[in-house]
């Protein structure tokens, strides 16, 4: 959303793809739990796939310009020096799905009992969104972090099928994740050492004509780069987005949506959520913007 609204009026975005690096003076190691999450993922695939399938199609935003390319396997970002792969999380589906609702309702969900402030400050904000193709990728400052990250996903796509490869996954973490996860987390200074950066890499056209005139091999010609970084991801930024959450939910429950299945975009898009987290450790930044030569 922070790289949605740098774009001029008269720009739009066509494809913003995040870039997430996990940093640390130390060796970097993950909890167990996300590390089971992943295995029983796997586990699960057919039929979570099959459960999206069978939910009923919902309007898709319309997005300017043509569906923009996969790209190589294995990505090189010389902007920031990452090396990068795709990383199969939830993220961009929760991402379509906030944009699905917006297709719904362009202002956002009104809330229970909404001021009429209220009202104009979430219809400002939603009708500055601009729609754009998404995707996440793990990145590493070494083709060596790469190739951890393909192993592990060898392992789990080969052993995450069968009861006995389950077994074998969550009885020898860190065998197979090579040192990434052990069943006991990571000590107090290896929580303390690390840190992440988010990096949002948005292309998109200079004016919406461009985008509009009807040519598929059109490409786009403006970039902008923005940042999102903190401490330790999982047991230090996770905690303080969870409780800023609750407390905006707590405070302004007039504001947000009656309720139900919901994304965090869009119940906490409108919000003062950017704001407290930048009180609390967590930056956002524009990190360029310039034109791209077709």
């Amino acid at each position: 959303m922070f790289n949605s609204k740098q774009w001029p009026s008269a720009a739009v975005p066509n494809q913003i793809e995040a870039y997430l690096s996990l940093e640390s003076e130390k060796t970097i190691v993950g909890n167990f739990g996300t590390y089971e999450s992943a295995v029983l993922g796997v586990a699960n695939m057919d039929k979570l796939q099959e459960l999206r399938r069978s939910r009923p199609k919902r309007p898709r935003p319309t997005i300017p310009g043509p569906y923009p390319p996969k790209g190589p396997i294995i990505d090189h970002q010389k902007e920031f020096g990452l090396w990068a792969i795709k990383l199969p999380s939830a993220d961009s589906i929760v991402v379509r799905r906030t944009l699905s609702t917006l297709a719904e309702h362009p202002h956002g969900l009104p809330g229970v009992n909404e001021t009429g402030e209220q009202i104009e400050k979430r219809e400002k904000f939603w009708s500055a969104m601009k729609p754009a193709h998404f995707g996440v990728k793990l990145g590493s400052k070494s083709l060596l972090g790469i190739f951890r990250v393909i192993t592990l996903g060898v392992f789990m796509g080969l052993l995450g099928r069968s009861s006995i490869g389950r077994w074998l996954l969550l009885k020898f973490p860190s065998f197979f994740s090579l040192g990434w996860f052990k069943k006991k987390g990571p000590s107090e200074e290896e929580v303390e050492s690390a840190s992440f950066k988010m990096w949002f890499v948005g292309r998109g056209y200079s004016d919406l004509s461009q985008a509009s005139a009807g040519d598929k091999n059109k490409k786009p010609d403006a970039e902008i780069i923005t940042r999102v970084m903190g401490p330790e991801i999982g047991y230090l930024t996770t905690p303080i987005v969870l409780l800023q959450c609750a407390l905006i939910a707590l405070g302004q429950r007039d504001s947000l949506p009656k309720g139900g299945v919901l994304t965090p975009g869009i119940v906490f898009g409108s919000t003062d959520l950017q704001e407290r987290l930048q009180q609390n450790g967590i930056s956002f930044d524009v990190i360029s913007r310039k034109n791209v030569t077709t």
